[in-house]
C-alpha cells in the first residue's frame, strides 16, 4: 500500500483511532493490507474481518506477533497494537481501497481493467496480466481473489509506480459486481461470456447477465468496453456502453469481431489458431489446454490493445504462458498416464468444454477417462445440467467416467440411461475408494480428466492421481 498516516487512515475510514506504543496520529503506514493474519509482515495492516466459522479479532495478536503495526477492528481488542475501530472491517477494506486507487490514479500513471463472466475470469486475468507486465508494473489478483474481500486486497497492493492494475470481479448476488468495480471505475471493462455458474444465486440466466453488465456500467467515462460478440447477452451489453459513452471492442471467432481467431487446431499440446486484429494475420501456439481458452486469449489481446499493446506483442507473451493457474487444465502426470486436473471450479459450460478438449487430445490407441464430481450453485437447474453432462460424456465416446459424491449421484444415472451401463460408467461415494479404483484401473496411454467444481475437492484428488502416475 502506497503511504498513508494513521490519521488519514482513520479519516477514510470514519473511525475511531486509538494509538498505542510510540506511534502518533502522524505516523505512517505502507505494509502489505490483509484479512490473513498469516499474510502479515513488517509494517501490515491486518483487517479483522469476523466470519461464518471464525472471527479475525482473536488473530490479531498473531498478526502483531508476524509485524502488523495496525488492526482495522470493529470493537477494541486487548493487544498492544494500535486499531482503527470501524463499524464494519468490509466495508473499511473497500474504503481504503477506493481511496489508494484514487490517489494512485491522480498521478495520472495508473491504468486499470476489470474482468467478469460466469467462466474465464481468472484465466483471462493470469493472460492479460503476463501481457502488461512486459510494459510495466502490474497489479492483478492472486488466485481467485475476486469477491469483497479478495479485490480490495488487491486493489490495496498498487504503488505509485503501478503502471496496470487488472481487477477480477465474481458476483454472488446482484449488486456485488457493481459494488466493487464502483471502487475504481475501470478504464477497461472486460465481459467473457454469461453462463449458469452460479445461476441459482440469481434467478436465471438474465438475471445473471444484467450482474455482468454492472461491470460495463461502472466503466470510467471515456471507457472502453471488451465484449464477447459470440455470446448473445454479452453482444447485448454493447447498447448500454453506447448509452455511456464507451468505445467497444468485440472479440471471438464470428466475423463481427474486431479481435478474431480462426482456423482452431486442437492437441496434446495446445491450440493453435490465426489471430486477425487491425488487418494483421497473427499465428498463435496456445500452450494451455483446451480450445475454449482461445476465446480468453482473445480477451486479453483486445484488452491489451486497448492500452497500447500491439497485437503481435501480446501473442508473443501469450505462447510462454505454460498452464492458466493451478487446477485449471493443469497437466500432471506423465507422457505414459496423462492427468488433466481442471477441478478448482466447474459450471455446465466449462464442464462441457473441459469434456470436450479431453476428447479433442486424445489419440489412437489412448483412452479417455473422465473423474467427475458435482457442479455446484445451480439452484433449481442443478439436475438437468447434470443430466446434460451424463449425456455429453457419453456422446463423446468418453470410455470410463468415474462420478464422484452423491451430489453428482444423477450424472452417473444419465451416463448409464445413455448406454454407457457395462463398467464403463461407475460410481464412488468418496475421493478414497474412486482414488482406490484409479490406481488399479488407469494403464499406460490413458488421458484422464477431474473436473469439479471447488467445493466438492476433486483438485486434491487429482493431484494425488498426478503424483502416483508421475
Amino acid at each position: 500500500m502506497i503511504a498513508l498516516s494513521l490519521a488519514e487512515i482513520a479519516a477514510v475510514l470514519g473511525g475511531d483511532l486509538r494509538l498505542a506504543g510510540t506511534a502518533t496520529p502522524e505516523t505512517t503506514v505502507e505494509g502489505v493490507v490483509d484479512t490473513d493474519s498469516r499474510n502479515m509482515g513488517p509494517g501490515a495492516i491486518f483487517v479483522a474481518k469476523p466470519g461464518a466459522e471464525t472471527d479475525g479479532h482473536r488473530f490479531v495478536g498473531a498478526a502483531l506477533a508476524a509485524g502488523a503495526v495496525l488492526a482495522i477492528v470493529e470493537r477494541p481488542v486487548d493487544d498492544e497494537i494500535t486499531q482503527i475501530v470501524v463499524p464494519d472491517a468490509v466495508l473499511a477494506l473497500a474504503d481504503l481501497a477506493r481511496e489508494v486507487v484514487a490517489r494512485v490514479r491522480a498521478g495520472g500513471g495508473l491504468k486499470i481493467v476489470g474482468i467478469t463472466g460466469s467462466n474465464g475470469k481468472t484465466t483471462t486475468k493470469n493472460f492479460l496480466a503476463r501481457i502488461l507486465s512486459d510494459e510495466g508494473e502490474t497489479i492483478a489478483p492472486i488466485n481467485s481473489y475476486n469477491n469483497e474481500v479478495g479485490a480490495p486486497v488487491t486493489m490495496l497492493r498498487v504503488t505509485h509506480g503501478t503502471r496496470f492494475l487488472v481487477s477480477e470481479f465474481g458476483a454472488d448476488a446482484p449488486g456485488s459486481i457493481a459494488r466493487l468495480a464502483g471502487l475504481v471505475e475501470p478504464d477497461v471493462a472486460v465481459v467473457l461470456m454469461v453462463g449458469l455458474a452460479h445461476a441459482g444465486g440469481f434467478g436465471g440466466i438474465e438475471a445473471t447477465a444484467r450482474a455482468k453488465s454492472e461491470l460495463v456500467a461502472a466503466a470510467a467515462v471515456g471507457g472502453t468496453a471488451v465484449l464477447n460478440v459470440d455470446d448473445p447477452r454479452v453482444a447485448g451489453m454493447r447498447d448500454l456502453a453506447d448509452s455511456r459513452g464507451l468505445t467497444v471492442v468485440g472479440f471471438g471467432q464470428s466475423s463481427a469481431a474486431d479481435v478474431r481467431a480462426h482456423d482452431l487446431e486442437v492437441t496434446a499440446s495446445g491450440t493453435t489458431c490465426v489471430i486477425e486484429s487491425a488487418g494483421e494475420r497473427i499465428p498463435l501456439h496456445l500452450r494451455v489446454l483446451g480450445a475454449h481458452h482461445v476465446n480468453n486469449a482473445l480477451a486479453a489481446i483486445a484488452a491489451a490493445g486497448v492500452l497500447g499493446v500491439a497485437a503481435a506483442d501480446a501473442i508473443a507473451r501469450l505462447e510462454t504462458v505454460e498452464i492458466a493457474e493451478r487446477w485449471r487444465m493443469q497437466p500432471l502426470g506423465s507422457d505414459r498416464v496423462r492427468i488433466i486436473n481442471d477441478a478448482y471450479n466447474a459450471s455446465p459450460d466449462s464442464m462441457a468444454a473441459a469434456l470436450r478438449t479431453l476428447a479433442q487430445i486424445t489419440g489412437p490407441g489412448e483412452r479417455t477417462v473422465a473423474v467427475l464430481g458435482a457442479m455446484s450453485e445451480l439452484g433449481e437447474t442443478a439436475g438437468e445440467e447434470h443430466d446434460r453432462i451424463g449425456l455429453l460424456a457419453v456422446r463423446l465416446n468418453i470410455q470410463r467416467i468415474v462420478v464422484v459424491g452423491q451430489e453428482a449421484r444423477r450424472l452417473y444415472i444419465s451416463a448409464i440411461g445413455e448406454g454407457s451401463w457395462d463398467s464403463e460408467a461407475v460410481f464412488f461415494a468418496d475421493q478414497d475408494s474412486a482414488f482406490e479404483y484409479l490406481l488399479t484401473e488407469l494403464r499406460d496411454g490413458d488421458r484422464v480428466l477431474v473436473k469439479s467444481s471447488n467445493s466438492v475437492g476433486l483438485r486434491h484428488l487429482g493431484d494425488r492421481l498426478g503424483e502416483s502416475f508421475s
